[in-house]
C-alpha cells in the first residue's frame, strides 16, 4: 500500500486535504501537528521531509532521523527489491539534499554503507550530484583506504576521492545500512562528524533494533548510547491490522500509521478509504506500537472486549512492547521517543494537552494496561490450557 496517490498530468502538488493544516505551508506552522496527510506526490512527501529537517537544524538539533515509505507499492523494504529499495532511498537523499543545499546553503555528504555501494551508486547518480554545488557521495569507511590502493596510489581513476568533500560537509545523511554496520556509523560520527549535524535517512531503525544484541550483530548498548540520541524530525511508520467480529462482514481490515513531523507531536493517523490519513490520537510522547493499534480500534469502534478480560489478553498477547520501548532507563538520551528535551516519562507530560481517540482517557489507563501482563498471563493461564485441551480433543 502506498502513502502517495499516483500524480496525474498538470496536477498541483499540494496535499488533497479539508483542513488548511495539511497544505503545504511553513514549518513554524506545524507545532501542533497535522488534522490530516496525503502528499500528492514524492516531491512533496520529501519536500516535507526537508523542511523538517532544516527547522531541527535551525533549532539547533544535530542528531536526526527520517523514515517514511521510500518506494510506492511493495517495495518498502528489503523484502521487495534490493535495488529498487536502496536507489530509491539514495535518490530521495539527493533530493532531500538539493533542498538543504540550494535553500539553506549546506554543504551536504551522503553516505552509503561500503565501497562498493559507492562504486555502483556514483556513476547512476553522479550527473544529480554534479549539477548541485555542495552535495557530495561517499561512504562510511571513506577515510580508511586498503593496502592495494596506497600501493597503487588511490583507487579507481574515475571516481571521485569522497574522503576530502565529507571533511568540508555541513550536514551528513547516511542511508540504507544494515544493523551490523551501525558499528562503521558510531565509528564515522566519532571520527569524522563529531558536533556537526547527521541525519539517518530511511534506516527503518525499528527493525534494525530488533537484531541488537544477537550473536553477531552490535549489543544492545548501540540503542542505550547511541541510537537513543537521534530524534525523529519526520516519521511515518505504516501499519496493517485486521480484527474478526461474530457479525458480518466477519473480517475488519483497517491501517493506519505513527506519524511525527517536527516540531509537531507523536501522531496516530488512521487511512480512510480515500487514502487520506486522518489523526485520531496525539501526545509528546511516542506511541508504542501496541497503543498505536490501541488506538486505531478505538478510533474504528472495535475496542469491544473488556480490559483485563480473557479475549482481551488472547487478542494482545502477553506483551505488546519491544525491548528498546520497555528499557527506556538505560537510554542516555529520551530524543528518540519524546517530542521535548529532558522528558523521559510519561508521567512528565501528563498536562500537556495529550488528545486520544478515546475522549481524553488520560495515561493511567494505558500504563496500567501494560503494568498488568504478569497478572493477565496466571489468571488466563488455566483458561487458554482448558481451551487447547478442547480443542485436542475435538481434534480425536
Amino acid at each position: 500500500m502506498s502513502l502517495v496517490r499516483p500524480i496525474q498530468a498538470g496536477q498541483s502538488l499540494r496535499c488533497s486535504a479539508s483542513s488548511p493544516q495539511t497544505a503545504s505551508s511553513p514549518s513554524s506552522d506545524r507545532s501542533s501537528g497535522r488534522d490530516t496527510y496525503q502528499p500528492s506526490s514524492y516531491r512533496e512527501l520529501v519536500g516535507d521531509a526537508a523542511a523538517a529537517v532544516a527547522a531541527a537544524l535551525e533549532a539547533g538539533e544535530t542528531r536526526l532521523e527520517v523514515e517514511f515509505p521510500p518506494t510506492p507499492g511493495g517495495v518498502n523494504s528489503y523484502k521487495g527489491s534490493s535495488d529498487s529499495y536502496i536507489d530509491a532511498n539514495i535518490q530521495l537523499a539527493i533530493t532531500a539534499g538539493k533542498e538543504l543545499a540550494l535553500k539553506d546553503k549546506k554543504r551536504v555528504h551522503i553516505l552509503v554503507p561500503d565501497k562498493g555501494e559507492f562504486k555502483r551508486s556514483y556513476p547512476m547518480f553522479k550527473s544529480s550530484l554534479e549539477l548541485t554545488d555542495g552535495l557530495t557521495l561517499g561512504y562510511l569507511r571513506e577515510s580508511k583506504k586498503g593496502w592495494l590502493a596506497s600501493l597503487t596510489g588511490g583507487g579507481a581513476p574515475d571516481l571521485a576521492d569522497p574522503s576530502q568533500n565529507a571533511l568540508k560537509a555541513d550536514v551528513y545523511i547516511a542511508t540504507n545500512a544494515s544493523c551490523i554496520e551501525l558499528t562503521d556509523i558510531e565509528k564515522y560520527v566519532a571520527e569524522t562528524v563529531h558536533d556537526k549535524p547527521f541525519i539517518l535517512w530511511n534506516m527503518e531503525l525499528d527493525t534494525l533494533r530488533a537484531d541488537l544484541g544477537l550473536f553477531s550483530f552490535p549489543p544492545k548498548t548501540m540503542q542505550h548510547n547511541f541510537l537513543s540520541r537521534f530524534k525523529p524530525v519526520f516519521y511515518i511508520r505504516q501499519r496493517d491490522y485486521s480484527k474478526t467480529v461474530n457479525a458480518a462482514p466477519f473480517l475488519i481490515n483497517y491501517s493506519g500509521a505513527l506519524f511525527r513531523e517536527y516540531p509537531g507531536p507523536w501522531q496516530v493517523m488512521l487511512r480512510q478509504d480515500s487514502g487520506q490519513y486522518a489523526c485520531v490520537a496525539e501526545r509528546p510522547e511516542r506511541y508504542r506500537l501496541g497503543q498505536v493499534k490501541d488506538e486505531l480500534q478505538t478510533a474504528m469502534g472495535l475496542d469491544t472486549d473488556p480490559l483485563g478480560g480473557t479475549w482481551d489478553f488472547l487478542r494482545r498477547g502477553y506483551k505488546d512492547s519491544t525491548w528498546w520501548e520497555d528499557d527506556t532507563q538505560k537510554d542516555v538520551s529520551a530524543n528518540w521517543r519524546t517530542r521535548f528535551k529532558g522528558l523521559s516519562h510519561p508521567h512528565a507530560m501528563a498536562n500537556m494537552g495529550v488528545r486520544t481517540s478515546q475522549a481524553w482517557t488520560g495515561e493511567g489507563q494505558a500504563l496500567d494496561r501494560h503494568g498488568t501482563g504478569h497478572r493477565l498471563a496466571l489468571r488466563h493461564l488455566g483458561f487458554v490450557a482448558a481451551w487447547l485441551k478442547g480443542l485436542y480433543m475435538v481434534g480425536r
